[in-house]
């Protein structure tokens, strides 16, 4: 097995050596944080940290750096592929959990979901005004039923990964992500993962924004 760690990383200074150093006490994992543009020292605290670091000249958006890892971690024998935010709100622990069922043969791809348990307490307007509309987008569009949508962590076998196009640079594509294991029948399961929040994250304007995108790239691409 030869599990990467793909970290999409922008102005993370603050937090990424931690969140690098945890995972790497958490077990066996080759980690690799793609600095997207970062104006602060991002890439610099992430090598201190002793992880591989790949960095966008410009800021391209989430998706493009989990693209940019995710191509990395392939060409260098990806066995599986975890997608881990830079911003301290995942703990290293739930790797392990994402996993065992793809280790176990039960699908291709884990999803960790906010909503299976009771211990993460999302901000109210974040989850009416945007995860929840975009979990009903989902199942509108792609058919796929899943309890949480716009969660950065998730795990991939090899075989699932090498089969995912994606098109959208930035926050869209993880629902787009939702929408390819729909459309080429990669199995799935959910699993309770535990996030913290810290800060605001995406806006209401930006989630009304993925969701115009996602249609607007449904509507010109089925």
């Amino acid at each position: 097995m030869q599990v990467w760690i793909i970290i999409p990383a922008y102005n993370a200074e603050k937090t990424i050596g931690e969140v690098v150093r945890s995972i790497r006490w958490s077990g066996e994992y080759r980690i690799v944080v793609v600095d997207d543009g970062s104006g602060d020292a991002t890439a610099q605290t992430a090598l201190q940290a002793r992880a591989h670091v790949l960095t966008h000249a410009v800021n391209r958006g989430q998706g493009a750096a989990l693209a940019t890892g995710t191509a990395y971690a392939l060409a260098q024998g990806a066995t599986h592929l975890v997608h881990f935010d830079a911003d301290g709100q995942h703990t290293a622990g739930a790797i392990g959990t994402l996993l065992n069922p793809l280790y176990q043969g039960r699908a291709d791809v884990a999803l960790g979901s906010r909503f299976l348990n009771h211990t993460t307490h999302v901000p109210f307007l974040k989850k009416w005004l945007i995860l929840k509309p975009a979990i009903l987008f989902t199942r509108l569009f792609s058919g796929i039923k899943v309890t949480d949508t716009h969660n950065g962590l998730r795990a991939l076998t090899r075989h699932a990964a090498e089969r995912m196009v994606l098109a959208h640079d930035r926050m869209a594509h993880a629902s787009e992500i939702l929408d390819e294991i729909s459309v080429k029948h990669i199995s799935y399961i959910e699993v309770p993962v535990m996030v913290t929040y810290y800060h605001r994250g995406q806006g209401f304007t930006e989630g009304l924004t993925i969701i115009k995108d996602l249609f607007l790239h449904k509507l010109f691409h089925s």
